[in-house]
């Protein structure tokens, strides 16, 4: 007991490691337990807005802020794609031993982050209005949501920076600096959010308002750590200047990374389209089971890029085998941990969902989405592991592939033929979606088993 916490102690504080040069399971450790955390900080943001919108507001609310969110997603798959090819990359030069190298990985990352996220800024602000009336939105949520859609997309560089610099950190093996940002912005956000919307009762506006100074106040403390030389990799100001070589680099990987990303959450986007036909209690209901599932799923993901920081560090130090066993050993782990989870949600469904809404109808939706997900609990598992794994060795084309056929071949066409053409109505969407992320996590799996990934050179 003394050991383990004496490690809990250290995978907390963010201790000098060689993760490369430590057991596996010490280094899935040291590694894990911050980005879970990281992960569950990240997905706070959803699940507390989603709890105080529908408690405090009502349907409308809920549902503008499911479809903000799917079009938000665009904004989170360039952030999730640079942040790829940041991890991928840091974790290269730590594993070379480049210390200055991956400090100005980070500072170009930084700089490609801001110009990206100020043009989507500007163009969702502009255009808010008719982003929700694209998709599908009803007069009365367009009334009531304009605003909130419009402050989420002047969010854009905080959402993009706490992303790639989440993913920087932890390609340096610092994600306790990463975690700590999250839990310090989740705590401005749930603060916010509880003056703003019950006290205030400024409406969904408040959500947006607290959400977006939360990861704003989230940024500036990574910005501080980094500059002021308490993370594992410093930054300087003569790192910014442009360096061809490294941008082209980054964009190289972080393309792959991108168009993966892109090309799921385009398919959601399409999904939330295909269910706001069905009314805004079905958007209410899939809203806050989606938030549930992220919940359980960003801690998952916390495991997943551990295995892709262990994988980039291992490949940079020469170890591939080692880089290997780590990936399968990580992606037994978080099977046997969303088994559980899927389990539990089957079972528990109603309850989970009715704290957050009393209407009967959404409930109902809500529950319905959850227990068909879990079905496909068992795959993801692995899947999750072995796709960022790929990401982290620097092949994200391969994910990429896998995902364009997942998502647009078979998810998107599944969805509507089961939703619309064969009247199954938001069941069909939600079976759709379960069977075609456990065939992706299988194709990712007999790639990674290929061992194409074990020669890539970023």
């Amino acid at each position: 007991m003394k050991k383990l916490l004496r490690s809990l102690a250290a995978a907390l504080r963010g201790s000098e490691q060689d993760y490369t040069a430590i057991s596996i399971n010490q280094a899935i450790f040291l590694l894990a337990v911050p980005m879970i955390l990281e992960m569950v900080g990240e997905s706070l943001f959803a699940i507390v807005d989603a709890f105080f919108v529908a408690r405090a507001i009502g349907v409308n609310a809920a549902a503008t802020v499911s479809l903000t969110e799917s079009v938000i997603t665009l904004i989170y798959s360039l952030a999730i794609g640079l942040s790829a090819a940041a991890t991928a990359i840091v974790a290269r030069r730590v594993g070379e031993g480049n210390r200055e190298g991956a400090g100005e990985t980070i500072a170009q990352v930084i700089v490609l982050s801001l110009s990206t996220a100020i043009v989507v800024g500007i163009l969702g602000f502009v255009f808010a209005e008719d982003i929700l009336r694209l998709m599908g939105a009803s007069d009365e949520v367009v009334r009531t949501g304009t605003m909130f859609t419009r402050i989420m997309f002047a969010s854009s560089p905080a959402i993009m920076l706490l992303w790639t610099l989440g993913g920087a950190l932890r390609g340096a093996g610092d994600a306790s600096t990463a975690m700590k940002s999250l839990l310090i912005a989740n705590a401005i956000n749930i603060a916010l959010d509880y003056w703003l919307i019950m006290h205030l009762q400024v409406g969904v506006v408040g959500a947006a308002i607290a959400t977006s100074i939360g990861r704003t106040i989230g940024v500036v403390y990574q910005f501080w750590a980094l500059t002021k030389g308490n993370s594992k990799i410093t930054i300087t100001t003569e790192m910014f200047r442009p360096q061809i070589e490294i941008i082209k680099n980054i964009i190289s990987v972080a393309a792959g990374g991108t168009g993966q990303f892109l090309i799921a959450s385009a398919s959601w986007i399409f999904l939330t389209r295909i269910l706001a036909d069905f009314g805004s209690e079905v958007l209410a209901g899939y809203n806050i089971a989606i938030r549930i599932i992220i919940f359980t799923i960003l801690p998952a993901w916390g495991l997943a890029n551990a295995a892709a920081t262990l994988v980039g560090q291992n490949l940079g130090a020469e170890k591939p085998d080692q880089a290997e066993k780590s990936v399968w050993r990580v992606g037994l782990y978080n099977m046997i941990f969303l088994v559980l989870v899927g389990v539990f949600f089957f079972l528990f469904a109603k309850p989970v969902v009715g704290l957050f809404i009393d209407n009967e109808h959404v409930v109902q939706i809500g529950v319905q989405c959850l227990q068909i997900f879990c079905v496909g609990y068992l795959f993801y598992g692995y899947g999750m592991v072995v796709g960022q794994s790929l990401n982290g060795a620097g092949d994200t084309k391969s994910p990429t592939i896998i995902n364009l056929i997942c998502f647009w071949l078979i998810e998107i066409p599944l969805a509507y033929l089961l939703a619309k053409q064969w009247n199954w109505g938001p069941e069909g969407v939600f079976w759709a979606i379960a069977f075609s992320e456990s065939l992706l996590a299988v194709m990712a799996i007999l790639v990674f088993r290929r061992g194409r990934w074990k020669t890539m050179k970023v």
